[in-house]
């Protein structure tokens, strides 16, 4: 979320990576630049600090630079859901490092949305077809980008076994949710933002603070610029099967109870 969330990823990630042995690492990057979409620079400054897979969202195209260059970056993937004559791709199959294939789809929600985006259900069935967990993908993430909890929540069951982890976006809050479903996939309903949480999800607060009483906008919505906590969840999954055998919540930077893969930091 603007420049504080793109700071503490770029300050922390590459320390992460080493001291908790990360394989692969996505963020969601749309509100990266002035709270608005991702830009060209900022994307390339998210990725040379170590981030594996970029995804977009409802705000994919804001930055209009982002129209060409998603077809030149093969690492970052908007919503498979959005419209069709849209550039780039919403879901692609990644390799590790160390040779295992990640494949990462990104989905739009409908319930509460502003736009209509087409069926979420029917995308993400497709793409789990093409790439089943334990066959050509050795781990599977979706990312569910909407408003609301219960389409969150029923994403995960209806991908559960078939997929890693599902994890929730765009709300900016992170929930308190992570558990591993029945079938073996890691849920959280809400990863949060990175971002500084002393601020009404990301904004300085006096303009939202103005809409909500008055309910007359004065400016515009500026992002905060105080400490940020870098918010996400940490998986670690089975190599035979790519199911969750762990899944935690990470809180690190800033307001929040600082938390990592193994508890409390």
């Amino acid at each position: 979320m603007g420049r504080a969330g793109r700071g503490a990823i770029i300050d922390h990630l590459p320390r992460l990576k080493t001291e908790w042995e990360l394989d692969f690492v996505v963020v969601n990057g749309e509100n990266a630049t002035s709270g608005h979409g991702l830009s060209k620079t900022h994307a390339e400054a998210l990725l040379a600090a170590g981030v594996d897979c970029l995804t977009l969202g409802d705000h994919a195209f804001d930055q209009r630079d982002m129209l060409q260059f998603i077809e030149r970056e093969p690492r970052i993937i908007r919503p498979i859901n959005y419209a069709k004559t849209a550039p780039g791709h919403g879901a692609r199959l990644f390799e590790t490092k160390a040779g295992k294939k990640v494949l990462v789809i990104q989905v739009l929600g409908q319930v509460f949305m502003k736009r209509a985006f087409s069926d979420p259900f029917s995308a993400i069935e497709l793409a789990l077809r093409s790439h089943p967990l334990g066959g050509k993908a050795d781990a599977v993430v979706v990312e569910m980008h909407c408003e609301a909890t219960s389409e969150k929540m029923a994403t995960g069951h209806y991908c559960d076994g078939r997929a890693s982890l599902v994890v929730g976006t765009h709300t900016h809050v992170p929930t308190g949710d992570a558990q591993i479903l029945p079938g073996g996939t890691a849920y959280l309903t809400d990863a949060g933002m990175c971002g500084d949480y002393n601020s009404v999800i990301g904004m300085e607060k006096d303009e939202p603070l103005r809409r909500f009483i008055t309910g007359m906008p004065k400016g515009r919505f500026v992002p905060a610029r105080g400490e940020a906590t870098m918010s996400g969840v940490f998986v670690e999954t089975d190599d035979a099967t790519g199911k969750a055998s762990r899944v935690a919540p990470i809180r690190v930077g800033g307001r929040l109870l600082q938390t990592g893969p193994d508890g409390p930091l």
